[in-house]
């Protein structure tokens, strides 16, 4: 058979198996993810009554692109700036799981008589929990949009970023035999710049490509220059070093700021969970019984190992991070899997020749085996903590339970410490972009001014490669040594009031950046030309032509930076228009347990009709409406006189238990009024001689009283749709009737 039909009839078998095999799961109330795994299974070459791939390579190279779209899906539910929010707890979080599993890992490798190295292989695959797992269980669950869900996907992040340095780590580790310090260093250093490039360049172009073209953007456009982004820094990523994840990971942060995110959300989700199916079906063919029934101590000691260990350093690294008892038990549940990680930490150690051959199907059975067991681990948080919080000392639980502010406000912080965190704000992108513009210059001006113009006089030539280099860092070099916004407030503001001994640290700040601003200037002189007293007398032409060129640049530096931050606010401030309230709200009780949601008022809601003040929504709810939207009329703050009507959009206010009680109450109201309700059928018949409507007209039979209405005759070859009042039906005719079905039949 072709190669190309060989493609379409594994696909035909992945996709016909799944749909069956979750249907069934669905039927069953199960997780759609363990059906995508047991299909996975039966298709796969360890189960044989099933028709078996013909080509596994393809399916796993699709299920790589399944990877790169759910990381791009969570991109987009979870930007940088939700990272940079939750960044601490997940930091703490991250950590205490990887320091705690590694050493679980080390531990229980030696008791096992594994090598050093394959205990510290084993570590490393322990402390990596699945991000695609947790991110399907959430979906599946409809978990996603529950507060606890930010803290597990910040982690996730920050383990797959600690994952990229550990691979760098184990690599160097298992070459050299010994442990690099400097090889950490350096991956880590690696990745920080690329972040924040990626970031900085992100931002700058991707918000205004897509505020440029949004009138002429439709639904397909958006979703081929998505992908085509998506796929593009996955290619940079991988080109860097990193992981094809990381990249669409990058990408989908960085479309969330944009206006579309939510757009593009929407749009790619089909092609998620297609290509998502793919990858957990690939997963489940990894199942082999002969290996489990082989080595299942060590599997069964691994699994103990992860349900156990995960679940216990993420709720202390979450509680540790100040957050509450309940969000740190939900945590740490749905923790309690490892994932692709541990496939590529794995394969890593296999293709080194520092692991035997049994740990790689080990290890894969215990992560499909935990696979299976996480959306129970997650249902299963909430019994749990039920349980502990009825074990605890009263005194103790209520002080596991109090949610700590992990940031501070704005007017709490000294001066000092907001004129450093300006300071290295305003420092680190510009460094980062004149770093990068060195790389770009000795990487590509330089290769292609000798290939080019090679006929031009050398030191002519070197001149005009070093103007470009320093024509181009000009911008960056002014917005470094300048002061402006916020830094230049605090910066005046803790001058004016020093005395001149309290002011040498400002000088050293400013100096500083001086510094580096000669530093990068003479890194590109020196580039080009040898030291020496003519190279001296140049740098000090050069850097007073910048200094007249910053004051043109003046302008344009300002302009790049006024777009940057009109493009990193600009969600913000389309929220903030939309919803000024609601956004007001959240942004000044950040760090609380402050919920704010819109409900709409159901026609069936026990208190719609009322006035405020007899509802009892503080009584018996603990929430306050702070807005009421009534078509174009918005009343903030109503008054406790204020009705509350049917289809009133209402912002409701209180703790997300809260919240959520006073919703259930309306959807309990809701599914109270509607039992019992028949459902509304159509049906035609022929009236008889002794038809109820024979002979007579709609004036004469009151059917909307009954339940039902006439909406067509059929006489001979002529057809009346909805009929005249006056229009007498005779013996012959068909009739058609909607209504409830009891009602009809009393017409029959």
């Amino acid at each position: 058979m072709d190669e190309s039909l060989n493609l379409v009839r594994d696909l035909a078998l992945i996709f016909i198996s799944a749909g069956i095999i979750t249907l069934i799961f669905r039927a069953l109330k199960q997780p759609l993810i363990l059906g995508y795994i047991v299909a996975g299974f039966l298709v796969g070459p360890h189960f044989g009554l099933f028709p078996g791939l013909t080509n596994p390579e393809n399916v796993e190279q699709w299920s790589e692109i399944g990877i790169i779209f759910l990381l791009f899906a969570l991109g987009l539910e979870f930007s940088f700036k939700k990272l940079l929010k939750v960044g601490s707890s997940a930091l703490i979080t991250a950590g205490t799981i990887f320091a705690g599993m590694f050493v679980t890992g080390m531990l229980i490798g030696g008791a096992m008589g594994w090598s050093h190295m394959e205990r510290i292989f084993l570590g490393g695959m322990l402390s990596m929990s699945s991000t695609t797992i947790i991110i399907k269980a959430f979906d599946d669950l409809g978990l996603k949009n529950k507060p606890f869900t930010n803290i597990v996907f910040g982690t996730l992040v920050v383990e797959d970023l600690l994952a990229v340095v550990l691979m760098v780590l184990l690599s160097t580790m298992a070459v050299s035999k010994q442990f690099a310090g400097g090889e950490m260093v350096m991956a880590l250093l690696k990745l920080l710049f690329f972040l924040v490039l990626w970031f900085v360049v992100g931002m700058y172009l991707i918000p205004t490509l897509f505020k440029k073209g949004r009138r002429v953007m439709n639904e397909e456009m958006l979703v081929i220059l998505s992908v085509g982004l998506c796929f593009g820094m996955v290619a940079l990523a991988t080109a860097a070093g990193f992981s094809s994840a990381l990249g669409a990971f990058v990408m989908g942060s960085l479309l969330a700021e944009t206006l579309e995110g939510e757009r593009i959300s929407h749009s790619i989700k089909s092609i998620k969970d297609l290509f998502g199916a793919i990858f957990f079906v690939s997963v489940g063919m990894m199942v082999d019984p002969a290996i489990i029934a082989q080595y299942w101590k060590p599997i069964l000691i691994l699994i103990a190992a992860v349900v156990i260990g995960i679940p216990l350093f993420a709720t202390s690294g979450v509680l540790m991070a100040g957050q509450g008892l309940h969000s740190a038990v939900r945590s740490g549940f749905s923790m309690a899997q490892i994932g692709e990680f541990a496939f590529i930490i794995a394969s890593l150690g296999k293709s080194l020749g520092v692991m035997a051959d049994y740990i790689y199907p080990v290890v894969v059975a215990v992560s499909v085996i935990t696979t299976f067991t996480t959306p129970y681990f997650i249902k299963l948080s909430e019994p749990f903590y039920g349980f502990i919080s009825r074990k605890l000392p009263p005194k103790l639980f209520e002080s596991l339970s109090e949610v700590r502010a992990t940031s501070r406000s704005k007017a709490s912080e000294s001066q000092w410490r907001q004129l450093i965190k300006a300071y290295l704000v305003r420092m680190i992108p510009y460094n980062v972009m004149l770093v990068a513009v060195l790389f770009a210059s000795n990487m590509f001006l330089d290769p292609f001014a000798s290939e080019h113009f090679s006929h031009i006089n050398p030191l002519l030539l070197k001149l005009i490669c070093a103007a470009i280099t320093l024509l181009v860092m000009t911008p960056f070099l002014y917005g470094m040594v300048t002061a402006a916004g916020k830094y230049k407030a605090l910066y005046d503001g803790i001058w004016a009031s020093s005395s001149a001994a309290g002011r040498g640290p400002l000088i050293a700040m400013s100096a500083l950046k001086i510094f580096l601003a000669v530093s990068f200037v003479m890194a590109v002189v020196s580039h080009y030309f040898k030291p020496g007293l003519g190279i001296v007398i140049l740098i000090a032409a050069i850097a007073a032509a910048i200094f007249i060129l910053l004051r043109i640049f003046n302008k344009r530096t300002s302009t790049l930076e006024s777009r940057f931050l009109e493009n990193m606010r600009q969600k913000e401030e389309y929220q903030r228009q939309a919803a000024p309230v609601t956004t007001t709200i959240r942004e000044k009780m950040d760090g609380h347990d402050i919920c704010v949601e819109n409900l709409k008022v159901s026609s069936d809601f026990k208190y719609a009709g009322k006035q405020l003040k007899d509802i009892p929504l503080r009584r018996d709810y603990g929430v306050n409406i702070v807005k009421i939207t009534r078509g174009s009329n918005i009343i903030n703050i109503p008054s406790a006189s204020e009705y509350l009507y049917p289809a009133d959009d209402i912002l409701v206010v209180g703790t997300k238990t809260q919240v959520d009680a006073f919703k259930q109450s309306l959807q309990e109201d809701l599914a109270l009024n509607t039992s019992g309700r028949s459902a509304v059928d159509v049906e035609s018949f022929i009236l008889t001689p002794t038809s109820l409507l024979a002979g007579k007209s709609l004036k004469m039979v009151d059917m909307r009283n009954s339940g039902c209405m006439l909406i067509g005759i059929e006489r001979g070859q002529d057809t009346y749709m909805n009929p005249e009042p006056d229009m007498v039906m005779q013996e012959g005719d068909v009739v058609w009737l909607v209504g409830e079905p009891d009602a009809i039949k009393l017409y029959k």
